[in-house]
Order: C-alpha cells, then sequence, then structure tokens
C-alpha cells in the first residue's frame, strides 16, 4: 500500500475508533467501572488476584460500554435536538445505527457473558444493571417522568453490587447500602447537569425535575438525596471494616458535597451548581478508591 494510502487509512481508523470511544462515554463509564471494582475489593475476599480483578473490570467494561451505545442509539433523535449532543456520532452521521446496534450488542453480550462464565449470581447483577437502564430507564421511563433517575440510579448500583457479590458470593446488607450510595449520588450528578441543560431538555421533550417541579424543588431534593448518599455511603464503609482513618476521610469528603449542595440551595448560581456537578464525580471517585485501600 502507498504511504499516502496508509496515512488516510490510519487516519480513517483513528477517526471511526475516536467515535466508538465517543458512543461508550469513557468517563462516565470508567467511574462506573472504578464503583464495581471498589465493591469487589470491599470484600476482602482471600481468593482474590490481579487476574480476578482484571476480569471483574474487563467484564464490568464491556456490559457498561454496551449498555451506554444501546442508550446512545436510541436516544439518537433527543441529541439531535440538543446543542450540547447534536455532534455525537449517531445524530451526527458519523457512525450508522446498524453499526452502532452491531457494537453495543457485541460489548453487551460479551460483557454479560464473561460475568455468567466467572459466576452466575454475578452474571445475573450484571445483566440486572443492563437491564435497569436499557429497557427500564432509557426505553420506558425517560420519556415520561423525571422520576426515570431513580432508575436509572438503581441500573448505577448494580456494577458495585456486582462486585462485592463476586467477592462475597452473596447478596449482603453491605453490598445493598454501597448499591444504595451510588443510587442515591445519581441525582446529585444528574440534576446539576439537568438545572444547567434545563432549556436544552425542554426542547428534546425530556421531561427532568427543574421544568416539572422548578429549580427550587429541585436543588431541595438535591440536597435531601446527597445527604442520603452520604450517611449510606459511611454506613456501608463502617460495616464493611473501613480503617478509621480512611473513614474519616470518607466523612470530610462527604460533609463537603453536602456544603456545597446545602449552599447551592441557599445561594443559586450557575458557578455553583457546576462546582456541585464537579464535586460530585470527585467524592464518588475519591471514596470508592479508600474503600479499594482501607479495608
Amino acid at each position: 500500500m502507498p504511504p499516502r494510502a496508509s496515512r488516510v487509512t490510519f487516519r480513517v481508523l483513528r477517526t471511526r475508533l475516536r467515535a466508538y470511544w465517543t458512543l461508550i462515554k469513557s468517563l462516565q463509564t470508567g467511574l462506573l467501572l472504578v464503583t464495581g471494582l471498589a465493591g469487589h475489593m470491599s470484600a476482602r475476599c482471600p481468593l482474590t488476584t490481579w487476574q480476578t480483578l482484571l476480569a471483574v473490570a474487563g467484564s464490568l467494561f464491556l456490559a457498561i460500554s454496551g449498555s451506554t451505545v444501546l442508550n446512545m442509539i436510541y436516544d439518537r433523535d433527543i441529541d439531535l435536538q440538543m446543542k450540547r449532543t447534536c455532534q455525537r456520532p449517531l445524530p451526527s452521521g458519523l457512525v450508522t445505527v446498524s453499526e452502532a446496534l452491531l457494537l453495543g450488542l457485541i460489548l453487551a453480550g460479551m460483557g454479560v457473558g464473561w460475568a455468567v462464565a466467572m459466576a452466575p449470581l454475578y452474571g445475573l447483577v450484571v445483566f440486572a444493571g443492563l437491564f435497569f437502564d436499557v429497557v427500564v430507564y432509557t426505553i420506558w421511563l425517560k420519556r415520561r417522568t423525571p422520576w426515570s433517575i431513580v432508575w436509572g440510579g438503581i441500573a448505577g448500583g448494580m456494577p458495585i453490587l456486582a462486585g462485592r457479590v463476586l467477592g462475597t458470593g452473596q447478596i449482603d446488607l453491605i453490598g445493598l447500602f454501597l448499591a444504595l450510595a451510588v443510587l442515591l449520588w445519581i441525582p446529585t450528578h444528574v440534576m446539576t447537569f439537568s438545572i444547567k441543560y434545563a432549556e436544552d431538555y425542554r426542547r428534546a421533550g425530556v421531561p427532568v425535575f427543574p421544568n416539572t417541579y422548578g429549580e427550587r424543588i429541585t436543588r431541595l431534593l438535591l440536597g435531601l438525596s446527597t445527604g442520603a448518599a452520604v450517611i449510606a455511603m459511611l454506613l456501608a464503609a463502617w460495616l464493611s471494616g473501613l480503617r478509621w482513618g480512611y473513614l474519616y476521610a470518607t466523612l470530610g469528603l462527604g460533609v463537603v458535597l453536602l456544603g456545597l449542595a446545602l449552599v447551592s440551595l441557599l445561594r443559586a448560581s450557575p458557578k455553583l451548581n457546576f462546582a456541585l456537578y464537579k464535586m460530585a464525580s470527585v467524592y464518588m471517585l475519591i471514596a470508592m478508591v479508600l474503600i479499594m485501600v482501607g479495608v
């Protein structure tokens, strides 16, 4: 192949891979993947090896990525109407629907299949996360009610529960508290985002809390869910045997996050809303790291 043709082929391949990477929402997928690893490591399973951790990471990455791609396919008409999403690979035409569908099904199938092969109960929880995310949240409820985020939160809590299940061989109280912490954290992440892009969601016809109940009620619910998430995370960390120094660090992070939520409720501003949105992700990431290293 001539050098010029090779360069063109490489550029096309790079563009295609970049589009696929955009389809899986790498930052969101990565954060959920970290929760799954934290859930597994919280079990302090004596048989945990780097091979097991790699298998957990691989199976969850594939399942979560496949779920995200399938969601992007179903939401492509919404994305086309929103300024912040209209340039995504599907609405922009960079990736075809059939191409994305094949990719999503392959990723999801491989992820769930790998999980089932590792442990049937682990595979069942991973599949439940995919089902709640794609079928219940995206297809059934997202365009009908802003309360769909509850089911989106349940889906978001499945990776950490799945990791815990693989480590313990059962669904236990700690795993449920960990999943609950993620479920309650989801509104902090989603509601701040929906406040910022309320007009985009209105244009696309997607019901979100700011447009349905008003921004004041949204911020109140956001503060309540943030407080509940912090409490659930502390209970899970304490029950799992997190050492006191790490437990205090988790508490400190939670206080900062809750403080931002309360200040945002009292003095609403775009800057505070953005800070809360970013802090929510930082809180979850660091809390998961503390669980991984402090149990």
